[in-house]
């Protein structure tokens, strides 16, 4: 009789472990917020297969201590901010942005762009453009 409880109980921790792993994965999304301020670090292609990533020449040279930028807040609005002309002057763009799964759409004006996020950690922010295929790098 404590045999068959004993494999009752193994039978039933079986089927609920196998039933608890279904399909708890995220379908390859991102769970970190994507909600910060980025720094605008490399831009580049892929190449034979091979990303080729070089540090971004929209930031103004010169202005060493401030790079170009993209803030997304949680209002959903989003800033571009750019620095230019030999006082590095900053001009910012607002708009808006929408994510969708590993998608991220911006809108500024009557234009939109939309990425595939390849990847988004606490330090990090790729993006590649879904119509021209460049990559952006941009970190906290």
């Amino acid at each position: 009789m404590k045999s068959k409880n004993i494999l009752f109980v193994l039978a039933l921790s079986l089927g609920m472990f196998a039933t608890s792993c279904s399909n708890d994965d995220n379908e390859g999304e991102t769970i970190v917020p994507i909600q910060g301020k980025y720094n605008l670090s490399k831009t580049g292609t892929i190449v034979n297969g091979q990303e080729v990533l070089v540090d971004a020449a929209e930031n103004q040279e010169g202005c060493t201590a401030n790079r170009d930028y993209l803030e997304l807040k949680l209002s959903n609005s989003a800033v571009i901010g750019d620095y230019s002309g030999s006082n590095c002057a900053l001009v910012e763009t607002t708009g808006t942005y929408v994510r969708s799964h590993n998608d991220l759409t911006i809108t500024i004006g009557n234009a939109s762009s939309t990425s595939d996020i390849i990847n988004l950690t606490n330090k990090e922010l790729k993006l590649k453009d879904k119509t021209t295929g460049i990559i952006t790098v941009y970190t906290r």
